[in-house]
């Protein structure tokens, strides 16, 4: 991925190039986007928006032709978030730019892709029938509307992920080739501040309350928290100076844990944006 990464950064030519082939050929729309995020991040988002159109040529006509939004959510994601990480240095402020692009992206969907959410539900209904009837039972009309729910919550709130995993590839190949362990020190420090932190709980909660879609409003407000709870326990091991297998058996856990320790590391982001937990943990000194 360096290597590419190196490619790409030998001029506009090339960038162009990869970045409109790798977001034509199915499963790689992820490259584009990472290419077109390094782009912005290195050379200014004049230089990025250029090299992005190569990119949204290709990524409309899988969205047009091809009913699926997939590539064009995901390359806009990055190219906001890349955008506003540049202008700002916040990743903050880069991740509640891409909320309010996922949000945006899910009351989109149903207006502009009605075929495709209808096909999943009517698909997710079937299951439910097929192989889950006591839960459609107790659902009863209602069935069809939860998995509606769910399923656009599911897209816009996938698509934010992946366009926040591709913003970091980017800036993770900006800092190899010119800042070496930037990266690294960067998102060690990542951190919500209790502002945001209490609009991204708020936002979590008052979901059934407006009567909006609550999945929706939990993917997108819950991801910056998730992701500075990752920062968090990545902070803390490598101001402990931990083994790498920490982080492992963490993330193993994490599988097997699911949803029970994503509940509790997102509480625990909303308590270090007030306490700021790695500043109160001692580093490890020099290994004797």
């Amino acid at each position: 991925m360096r290597a590419l990464a190196q490619f790409v950064m030998r001029g506009p030519l090339q960038a162009s190039a990869v970045a409109a082939v790798t977001t034509a050929v199915p499963l790689l729309f992820w490259i584009g986007a990472a290419v077109v995020g390094l782009v912005i991040l290195r050379l200014g988002i004049s230089q990025g928006l250029n090299i992005g159109l190569w990119a949204l040529l290709p990524a409309l006509g899988w969205s047009w032709f091809g009913q699926d939004p997939t590539a064009l959510a995901v390359l806009l994601q990055v190219m906001l978030m890349a955008s506003v990480l540049r202008a700002t240095l916040s990743w903050e402020r880069a991740l509640l730019g891409g909320s309010f692009l996922a949000i945006v992206t899910g009351l989109m969907l149903p207006v502009i892709y009605p075929g495709l959410l209808d096909d999943l539900v009517q698909a997710g209904v079937s299951f439910y029938e097929q192989y889950n009837a006591d839960v459609a039972r107790t659902l009863g009309g209602d069935l069809e509307q939860v998995i509606r729910d769910t399923m656009n919550a599911s897209m816009a709130g996938t698509y934010f992920a992946t366009g926040i995993g591709m913003t970091m590839l980017a800036r993770s190949w900006q800092a190899g080739l010119y800042n070496p362990g930037g990266f690294r020190t960067e998102f060690h420090a990542l951190k919500l501040s209790p502002a945001v932190a209490v609009v991204c709980a708020v936002t979590m909660v008052i979901g059934p309350v407006l009567g909006l879609n609550a999945m929706l409003l939990v993917w997108v407000a819950g991801t910056p928290l998730f992701l500075a709870s990752l920062a968090l326990t990545h902070g803390i091991v490598g101001r402990k100076k931990l083994s790498g297998q920490w982080l492992v058996l963490f993330y193993i856990a994490l599988v097997l844990l699911g949803p029970s320790l994503m509940i509790l590391l997102v509480v625990l982001a909303f308590v270090d944006s007030w306490l700021d937990i790695r500043k109160r943990i001692t580093p490890a000194g020099p290994a004797e």
